[in-house]
């Protein structure tokens, strides 16, 4: 059970942050003025961060969840 909750945290936070980074932060068009350069998303940074952290997080849950037992 263990092994299936970090790979799904770690499905989740990869496409997390493709998603952030190629459609949510990627800039309009050529960065010739600071409107351009910004994203398109004012939060999307956030995201990708927290699409990092759940990837991070997935090796400690997999550490501190108990492994179960066929017994």
């Amino acid at each position: 059970m263990r092994t299936a909750i970090a790979i799904i945290m770690v499905i989740v936070g990869l496409f997390l942050m493709f998603v952030t980074f190629f459609f949510l932060a990627a800039p309009l068009g050529p960065p010739i003025a600071e409107v351009y350069a910004d994203p398109r998303v004012p939060f999307s940074p956030a995201l990708f961060i927290l699409g990092v952290m759940l990837i991070f997080l997935a090796g400690v849950v997999y550490e501190l969840l108990p492994e179960r037992t066929g017994d």
